[in-house]
């Protein structure tokens, strides 16, 4: 197999339904196995936004346009591995999954997501904030520490629960083997399963660990901002508080994107003694969101890498990072 040098591209992945998507700068790689072995491989050439716009390129604004791309090639990728297990499933007929079912199911999945992860937290704090004994206003740090700690109770709950679902650890297993290639890959070693199998399945740059930085942000600086806005007292108490709910969906982009800038530098240091204490947690979280994968996964994993780095490749891309 051919041996890709990390320093000339820099990938990023995601586990799909028995399979893996490899994201390079400009080439995106879907790697899926089939009920029969067989193993099945969508590629595409990407460009990102930020090579037509120099200012996404910014600080804070890359973060952004990261997750947002991250966002839509996983829901491509998504959509491929679901309908490789659909055609198993309906005995070679294909039935595709359709693009408004693909766009019901992400406003259902981000509906859900805002009520579980701002909208309750906000409510139980209020309620919290009523029968403490001390008041606790929305200006206060420890009603934000209060509504903090409870979207990641809520988030640990969430992955805890899922991941008692067969599906899921399966996908789990997938997940492991997309990082355990990454580190062969990032090694500078050739990418076969050999190579890849003595990896550890955590990795500083994974997605989870980027969810728990936000919600670590978002507690900092919703201490901060909502110590200086205007307090409307004419306003009714619900009045106000669906504000500052709308307020708390409107911060997540900037949110977003610093929480990108610090998973960014710091997995970039996982070994400096000052920075493992930020990289920890992270790391830690992946213990659920991981498995060790089989090598037969390895393998699926392994298989996308190459495909995403060869046609990448073939554009003579500069060195930059997807994720």
């Amino acid at each position: 197999m051919h041996t890709f040098t990390p320093k000339d591209v820099r990938v990023g992945g995601q586990a799909v339904i028995e399979g893996v998507m490899m994201r390079a700068p400009r080439a995106i790689a879907i790697a899926v196995r089939k009920a029969n072995g067989e193993v099945v491989i969508k590629e595409d050439v990407w460009r990102s936004l930020a090579e037509r716009f120099s200012f996404l390129k910014w600080p804070i604004l890359r973060g952004v346009l990261v997750l947002g791309e991250a966002l839509v090639n996983g829901i491509q990728a998504l959509s491929f591995s679901a309908n490789q297990a659909m055609e198993e499933e309906e005995s070679g007929r294909a039935t595709g999954t359709g693009s408004w079912a693909i766009f019901f199911t992400m406003v259902v999945a981000m509906a859900l997501g805002i009520f579980l992860f701002v909208v309750l937290p906000h409510v139980i704090s209020l309620w919290i904030a009523e029968i403490a004994p001390e008041a606790l206003g929305i200006d206060s740090i420890y009603f934000h520490l209060i509504d903090g700690l409870l979207k990641i109770a809520f988030f640990l709950l969430y992955i805890l629960g899922i991941s008692q679902l067969k599906d899921i650890q399966r996908i789990f297993q997938y997940h492991g083997a997309e990082h355990k290639s990454i580190y062969a890959y990032e090694a500078g070693e050739a990418l076969t399963v050999e190579n890849a199998r003595k990896y550890s399945t955590l990795h500083p740059r994974c997605g989870t660990a980027f969810i728990l930085m936000v919600l670590i942000i978002s507690i900092v600086i919703f201490s901060i901002v909502f110590a200086f806005i205007p307090k409307p007292d004419a306003w009714p108490f619900w009045v106000s508080n669906a504000a500052y709910i709308f307020l708390k969906i409107g911060l997540m982009l900037p949110i977003a994107g610093l929480s990108y800038e610090l998973t960014r530098w710091t997995s970039a240091r996982p070994d400096h003694a000052w920075v493992r204490p930020f990289v920890a947690p992270g790391l830690y979280l992946q213990r659920l969101t991981t498995r060790e994968p089989s090598d037969d996964q390895i393998e699926v994993a392994l298989r996308a890498l190459s495909r995403a780095l060869s046609l990448n490749n073939q554009y003579k891309i500069p060195s930059q990072a997807p994720s």
